[in-house]
């Protein structure tokens, strides 16, 4: 029905085994193309045969991976690669949450060549593979039973089952048999076996009820309808007794088929013949007596241009096989299996085929249908369970002389042996596993030596669980980056940090100038300057009106700086009548009193106040001293302070709280040290013990603190941090730490180290105001002068020089203002007459007798400063009942003075 002419192809049947029916095939019968074999094992060989001779090898159902490394042309896989598998496998235990499974394989070819493709796959997505399980293909039950019983004896319960469907079914009726499928295991099939599993005995099937298995997903069409009814009715025709069912690899058989003889066709028949060698086949081998075919070029050109869709879907050859398609998830029930989801490589895990074509994918929904697990439950397994049955949990603890508030070892001194292990970490991590949801049995194991001593640093012993010789580690161990490359920690349950502690000092100066230490230098010379600026303000603004600002310039210069100074206890005893000189000094007042304020309450401290002050500031002060700075013995902190550039011999390590204090006492220069750089639990508890001799300074380096610590991808790793949140949320975690550290408190654990002075940057606020305040003042009162003398700058003499004009100001300033009511209170109008530019006239002297006398009426040039005085009264003619005009007298003035 295929062909459509003679060709001369031999399908490898059943009864045709290994290579030398192959070797027959091409040097007596000359084969054109081979299809087959349908293993792995066999492929290797007949592969390398086809190689020699031209002959094409056309497999569909050897889905080893290696086979496709042997990059030989002339072999064609009519199937998809077992690697391809993987990612949707890895995609299923990513779904459920899984961390760690462990693959149970067939040590020969088909088996081995897969496991590299699946271990990298999972570890991309952290998936942890703690065990592989090889199982030879001639095992027999009680081998099968063995290596079953010690996968049972640990905590996962994933596994993945990659053999022939002879060896798998074996397997998986054994487990079942041991107990290996009830609730809380995990089976899952490659595709091999979910694509054979149905061919296996009745008996056996109730084995694999709940696994899951990953097969290629053939799409439902009109032809392979059609082919699967007419091949059925002619199977059981000549197979009357036997039940079967078409699966991927008969399909593949038939499409691959198909492809042969298209090629051929289109290759043509004209040249089918073999190039015979020259060598005698009495002395030869059978592979050196191969001819080489000259129709297999031509053939295999065509073999890589085929593309068409047949009954397994799209068929067309990439680089010698065919595309990974869509792979399809079942779940394995009675007698037969119920689809529950899809995977494509573009899309991953999918609900429905439909949704395959959509590119964004919901993470909220799930990805997969309703499965029945082992144990005919529809809860999902954890993936893993502490065996009960098997051995306790081994928790190393550390050993250590100092600090054993945290972890304390009791050694029995007969035997050896660890007589009681407690602290403040065993507390918490028993209390923690109390609230577990599931018990976990577990015993702790000192790391230490026969004798009793640490065995290492605790690096050392984080390496351990690495390793598999502890199953976690319980103490005083800080969560840090490096190691958590290799394994998985807990939340933390301390606080976290590491600081630098260092001795303090009391600083307190006892000298004759310890009054100038309360404000430092700027602030004391600003405060000068405002005393001086505020006292010149105060006399500029009442020097006119106020007779306590006025006399001989030395008086006047003394009562400015004893008004201003004295304000600074508030003992100034000349009024102030001027309601500038009132803003001013009121403003001044305010800031005098802020100052005196905070210089007596920083005197007081530093004459009263214990003044503890750190011996080092600043890390870097060490390195630049190269001052020694030490560690907690086999602490991290160490490769800390290496990284710092600290040379390793100033580098000292301690032990104890006594040894520390030890190494301080001693000193940097006498072999001790200057600082330690520690974690922030041990600081408090030296602090506790030594109070007020010691504090910390920064920089803190930021760490994670203290936490447990499982192998990586551990899910105790998971569900111990929940407990963790439990205990620490509730009081308990209280009571622990106060049966360890009841007395660990210091009431001043961080005495101030900065300078009690006070500095211009904490009063720039209150000059900027006094200032302000002080210059509009001056400001308002040169405006209203200026205004009142304006005829003196504009009218009196306008050809008379700047320089004339400002001594004449500066003179009429100097002068009182008998127009200020603190003058009229005092002094009658009519007592005197003082002579002014107004009493000035241009038709002679006053008739005032107090009057000096009026300036010659032939006189070319008068000086007006020579009559400058500032009453406001008298006229033209001299009478003091006429009022005086400033308009008119500097009218006369001036006409007078030019002699008209």
């Amino acid at each position: 029905e295929i062909l459509t002419f003679e060709i001369r192809v031999n399908i490898l049947r059943k009864k045709l085994f290994g290579g030398r029916t192959a070797v027959e095939l091409i040097r007596n019968v000359e084969v054109q193309a081979i299809i087959g074999p349908r293993s792995s094992v066999q492929a290797n060989f007949v592969i390398s045969l086809g190689n020699k001779s031209q002959v094409p090898i056309i497999s569909f159902s050897a889905t080893s991976p290696s086979l496709t490394s042997l990059m030989s042309p002339y072999f064609f896989r009519a199937a998809q690669s077992g690697s391809f598998q993987v990612n949707a496998i890895r995609d299923i235990v990513e779904e459920f949450g899984w961390r760690e499974v462990v693959p149970i394989y067939i040590n020969n070819l088909f088996g081995e060549t897969l496991i590299p493709y699946l271990t990298a796959a999972l570890q991309e997505n952290n998936i942890r593979v703690p065990y592989l399980s090889v199982i030879p293909e001639s095992a027999d039950d009680d081998l099968i039973a063995k290596e079953l019983y010690k996968l049972m004896n640990n905590q996962t319960r994933v596994f993945i089952v990659h053999a022939t469907m002879a060896l798998g079914s074996r397997i998986l009726v054994k487990a079942e048999e041991i107990g290996m499928m009830s609730e809380g295991y995990v089976w899952i099939m490659t595709d091999s076996m979910t694509t054979l599993w149905r061919s296996i005995d009745s008996s056996a099937i109730n084995a694999l009820q709940g696994i899951l298995g990953v097969k290629s997903y053939v799409p439902k069409s009109k032809e392979l309808e059609n082919f699967t009814v007419r091949w059925k009715r002619k199977f059981q025709s000549d197979n009357p007794n036997v039940n079967a069912e078409m699966n991927i690899f008969g399909l593949w058989a038939y499409d691959a088929t198909f492809a042969v003889a298209r090629a051929v066709e289109n290759a043509g028949t004209a040249n089918l013949r073999f190039n015979r060698t020259n060598i005698s086949s009495s002395g030869a081998t059978d592979l050196e007596t191969l001819g080489v075919s000259q129709n297999g070029p031509r053939l295999i050109k065509e073999l890589s241009k085929i593309n068409f869709t047949g009954l397994s879907g799209d068929f067309h050859f990439v680089n010698g096989q065919l595309e990974s398609s869509v792979f399809q998830i079942v779940n394995v029930n009675g007698n037969g299996e119920r689809r529950v989801g899809f995977w494509t490589p573009q899309s991953g895990l999918v609900k429905d085929w439909k949704s395959t074509n959509t590119s964004a994918k919901s993470s909220s929904k799930p990805k997969l249908g309703p499965i029945i697990w082992p144990g005919d439950t529809n809860s999902v397994p954890k993936g893993w369970k502490i065996p009960v049955e098997g051995k306790k949990l081994k928790i190393g603890v550390p050993v250590k002389d100092g600090f054993t508030e945290f972890v304390k070892v009791t050694w029995d001194s007969n035997s050896k042996k660890a007589k009681s292990i407690g602290g403040y970490c065993i507390d918490v991590f028993d209390a923690v596993m109390s609230k577990m949801p599931y018990p976990v049995p577990y015993e702790y194991v000192p790391f230490a030596t026969p004798e009793g001593n640490a065995a290492g640093s605790y690096n050392d012993l984080v390496d351990q669980v690495f390793y598999g010789i502890y199953d976690g580690v319980v103490g005083d161990i800080t969560i840090v980056a490096n190691r958590s490359l290799y394994v998985d920690y807990t939340l933390p349950y301390t606080e976290s940090g590491v600081s630098m502690l260092v001795p303090v000092r009391d600083n307190k100066k006892k000298n004759a100038w310890v009054f100038l230490q309360p404000l430092t230098s700027d602030l004391w010379v600003t405060s000068g300057c405002f005393f001086v600026f505020i006292g010149f303000v105060v006399w500029v603004l009442e020097h006119r009106i106020n007779e306590d600002f006025r006399g001989p310039p030395a008086h006047q210069v003394g009562t400015s700086f004893w008004f201003s100074f004295s304000t600074m206890v508030f003992g100034h005893r000349e009024k102030v009548v001027s309601n500038l000189g009132r803003f001013v000094v009121i403003i001044w007042c305010f800031v005098v009193l802020v100052l005196t304020q905070s210089y007596t309450a920083s005197l007081t401290s530093l004459l009263t106040v214990e003044q503890l002050q750190p011996t080092v500031t600043d890390i870097n002060q060490l390195l630049k001293r190269r001052e020694s700075v030490g560690f907690l013995s086999a602490s991290f902190v160490k490769d800390m302070l290496l990284g710092m550039k600290f040379d390793e011999s100033h580098i000292k390590k301690y032990g104890t709280l006594e040894e520390l204090h030890d190494l301080f006492t001693e000193g940097s220069a006498k072999g001790g040290i200057s600082a330690a750089l520690d974690e922030i639990p041990y600081i408090r508890l030296f602090l506790s013990k030594y109070c007020g001799k010691y504090t910390t300074v920064k920089p803190t380096f930021k760490t994670d603190g203290f936490g447990f610590v499982f192998p990586k991808g551990s899910p105790l790793a998971a569900d111990v941090s929940r407990a963790i949140l439990n205990v620490t949320q509730g009081d308990e975690m209280q009571k622990i730490h106060d049966k360890w550290f009841n007395n660990a408190t210091c009431p001043d654990l961080d005495p101030t180290v900065s300078s009690n002075s006070l500095g211009l940057e904490s009063f720039w606020g209150l000059f900027l105001i006094a200032g302000v305040a002080s210059i509009s003042a001056l400001i308002i009162f040169a405006a209203m002068f200026l205004y009142e003398q304006k005829h003196v700058l504009f009218q009196f003499y306008p050809e008379n020089s700047v320089w004339r004009k400002v001594r004449t100001m500066s003179r009429i300033f100097d002068q009182k203002d008998l127009s200020s009511h603190t003058f009229k209170k005092t002094e009658p109008r009519d007592a005197s007459c003082h002579c002014s530019v107004h009493s000035i006239g241009a038709y002679g002297s006053s008739t005032n007798t107090n009057c000096p006398p009026s300036p010659s009426v032939g006189s070319n040039q008068i000086d007006p400063s020579d009559f400058v005085c500032l009453v406001e009264q008298g006229s033209v003619t001299g009478s003091p009942d006429i009022p005086p005009s400033p308009e008119r007298s500097s009218i006369e003035f001036a006409d007078y003075s030019h002699g008209q």
